[in-house]
């Protein structure tokens, strides 16, 4: 059943006029309302633009969807889905066993009937987006205080969202920032609650090169899944039940099993997460000198620690597999960005289009006096956040990385609401209202959950707190007078092992038998979180000042730097959907080496030969390719099955998954990764060395067809 109203989608574009480009870029992430302004007629569009989206009309928008962090799209009008494997990674971890490794060995359901719930997916699909910008900026006209500023902005945001959901309540909003500080759209939503796992193929075709070729350029993976949606019978969103059916979209792609060539037109809509390439020199500074370094060495040793742990234990090693896997792509990108900062002298050239900038405001009166103290008020910014800058990252990373300190962040709000109730019957009352929620919350903590990486990890951050001095001193740590590193993570490692905090099931049923034996309940653990807690506080204040002040400042920088290039810029990618337009293409990464833009099953083989685990692949693929056994799914030109395509359009992350089409707007791929030289496309974009890589549409039918005996999935497609 639709739960979608036809020709609702998009009936608020026309209201979206921002004026963002005028010209073909050489870059950009086109919001929808200006895809007229792209010139895609020009680069090879077949089609009307108004067929990709027009308002109050059904075009190929709907038939995108956001699949939690990433991109996806209907390929049938049952609701099919298809996206990247590693999108759905995390809902096939969850639905493994020992017993039933669907991570290891695929999965296949050949009926309705045989398809698992995907558990912690959703998905949600824009529905219509409107200009709110002046909304928003007037409730802060006349505000100058940071905090205050950006308290209202976000205060605004929340009211024009609930209003609209008020109005509606079969859609989700929300209102993004375009531009920080200086544009505001609402974006409404339809959200499906109901997904399900329909075709997974095995690890070694979905993660094949592991992490040897995650971010790398030749490519041989098969980074493919397919999803269902389902609604109740009645049409509307419903969480997971029997009794649900399978979703009708009022569009899905059409398949093309021919492919596409070298230097063919394509183009890409999706849902890129966030990108920043409107901020001043100092960004990139502070990108390259603190959080990317700290952040990718922090991972690696996190992910070193999991992997001892599940070394010997197939539980805790698919316990541990979607952390692991998020923290190796997170690693190998920031060190991708790292290299490229330091490739293309990144700062430098920030630094001399800052001054020349600062030369154009001081060269016009009426822009010195609005913008005259401008570039040096984002110094003063940026020489605070440099100052504690270690400390802050210390903050940012120290719950995620030890797991038990957000159960007792838990615990330790829950016991202070209990605490304010004055009589025993009433805090017994308040904690049986909530004793299910509660647990509810504690849940997920626990999924994955293992000591020995907790207290590897916690004595790990407790070294580096020691050694912080000055502004970057952590009080809580600092407090307690540790005589040396090896002493303050010995005391963390002893709280977390002591805790009962660390087997849940042991801690429900002693702990949390009732409001009486939580209260009596304390150990160091939750001491420490609690004087981290009220260390921290201060500090969020501080940082969300210092929010409003960059909020202000960004505005002023984008529009002033509008002014001197005599263009509108296209705005940063933050989560919306957006179109990014470009050609199959190679590249040359370095001197005297030319990248083509298709790998082939020949590849895959050769690179199996190496012996290397994360280059192992089901034999059926090397006797179907022996045997000529290709199908319809040969491309002549390189005599081989295609596997990954190459090309330069503009991605980043929440582009997984991604529909890659042709001129006519047909499905041909599915985007999935960068190649290394283009992780720094968050900061800068060049048509020289950005270029992203897809799973061919031929290889994703070969391996459905002559490997796994998915037919089933090419019938449902139309193939």
């Amino acid at each position: 059943m639709n739960m979608l109203k036809t020709g609702v989608l998009l009936s608020a574009l026309a209201l979206g006029t921002f004026n963002f480009s005028a010209t073909i870029p050489d870059e950009g992430m086109f919001p929808l309302s200006e895809l007229s302004r792209a010139g895609l007629k020009k680069a090879g569009l077949k089609i009307s633009e108004k067929d990709i989206y027009n308002p109050g009309q059904i075009g190929l928008v709907d038939a995108l969807v956001q699949v939690s962090g990433c991109t996806g799209s209907f390929v049938s009008r049952t609701g099919l889905i298809i996206t990247n494997h590693h999108c759905a990674f995390s809902a096939v971890q969850l639905a493994s066993t020992p017993e039933h490794n669907y991570l290891q060995n695929g999965f296949v359901a050949n009926s309705h009937e045989q398809e698992i719930e995907a558990k912690g997916l959703t998905i949600r699909i824009t529905d219509s987006y409107e200009d709110v910008s002046k909304q928003v900026l007037d409730a802060v006209a006349n505000i100058t205080d940071p905090i205050q500023r950006i308290d209202l902005i976000n205060k605004k945001r929340v009211e024009l969202a609930k209003a609209a959901e008020a109005a509606d309540p079969t859609i989700k909003a929300e209102v993004s920032e375009m531009f920080i500080g200086k544009s505001y759209v609402l974006f409404k939503y339809k959200t499906i609650e109901d997904v399900r796992l329909v075709y997974i193929p095995r690890q070694d075709i979905g993660e094949f090169g592991g992490e040897t070729d995650n971010w790398v350029w030749p490519r041989h993976t098969g980074d493919f899944s397919f999803l269902r949606a389902y609604v109740a019978p009645d049409g509307k969103s419903a969480k997971y039940s029997k009794d649900n059916v399978p979703y009708t979209p009022k569009k899905h792609l059409k398949v093309n099993p021919k492919g596409v060539n070298e230097n063919d037109f394509v183009f890409i809509l999706g849902y890129p997460g966030r990108t920043f390439r409107h901020r001043p020199a100092q960004y990139i500074e502070y990108q390259q000198k603190f959080l990317l370094p700290y952040t990718s060495e922090l991972y690696d040793y996190q992910n070193q620690q999991m992997l001892l742990a599940g070394k010997d234990d197939k539980a805790t090693e698919l316990a541990l597999a979607t952390r692991i896997k998020r923290n190796a792509n997170v690693m190998k990108n920031y060190r991708g960005k790292l290299k490229g900062l330091r490739n293309i002298d990144l700062i430098n050239t920030k630094e001399a289009e800052d001054k020349a900038l600062l030369d154009f405001i001081n060269s016009k009166p009426e822009l010195k006096q609005k913008y005259g103290t401008l570039m040096t008020d984002i110094d003063k910014h940026y020489d605070i956040v440099f100052a504690d800058a270690e400390k802050e990252l210390w903050y940012n990373n120290i719950y995620s990385g030890i797991r038990l300190l957000q159960v007792s962040s838990l615990v330790n709000s829950f016991k202070e609401a209990l605490g304010k109730e004055l009589s025993t019957a009433k805090r017994e009352e308040l904690f049986k209202v909530n004793i299910d929620q509660f647990k509810k919350q504690l849940a997920p903590l626990y999924e994955g959950y293992n000591l020995a990486v907790d207290k590897t990890i916690g004595g790990h951050m407790f070294e580096q707190a020691y050694q912080l001095n000055g502004a970057n001193s952590i009080a809580s740590v600092q407090a307690r007078n540790f005589k040396s590193q090896q002493d303050a993570a010995n005391y963390i490692q002893s709280a977390i092992d002591k805790s009962a905090m660390n087997d849940m099931d042991k801690f429900v049923s002693t702990v949390l038998k009732n409001a009486s034996t939580l209260m009596a309940y304390n150990d160091e653990l939750l001491k420490f979180q609690d004087d981290l807690y009220k260390e921290t506080a201060p500090f969020r204040d501080e940082q969300k000042r210092r929010e409003g002040n960059l909020n202000k400042l960004m505005a002023d920088y984008v529009a002033v730097k509008e002014q001197f290039q005599s263009k509108n810029f296209i705005p940063d990618a933050n989560s919306t959907l957006r179109l990014t337009f470009g050609n199959i293409k190679g590249y040359r990464p370095v001197d005297a080496t030319y990248m083509e833009p298709f790998t082939t099953v020949r590849g895959l083989i050769e690179k199996g030969n190496s012996g290397a685990p994360e280059f192992a692949y089901p034999q059926a693929i090397k006797q179907n390719w022996l045997d000529k056994n290709f199908g319809n799914y040969f491309k002549k030109e390189i005599n081989d099955v295609p596997v990954n395509i190459l090309y330069n359009m503009d991605t980043t992350g929440g582009n997984s998954g991604s529909p890659i089409m042709n001129a006519h707007g047909e499905l041909i791929g599915v985007n999935f990764d960068r190649a290394y030289d283009a992780t720094i496309n968050d900061f800068a974009w060049n048509e020289s060395y950005s270029r992203s890589i897809g799973v061919d549409i031929r290889y994703v039918l070969w391996i459905a067809d002559k490997i796994d005996n998915a037919q089933f999935i090419l019938k449902e497609m139309g193939i």
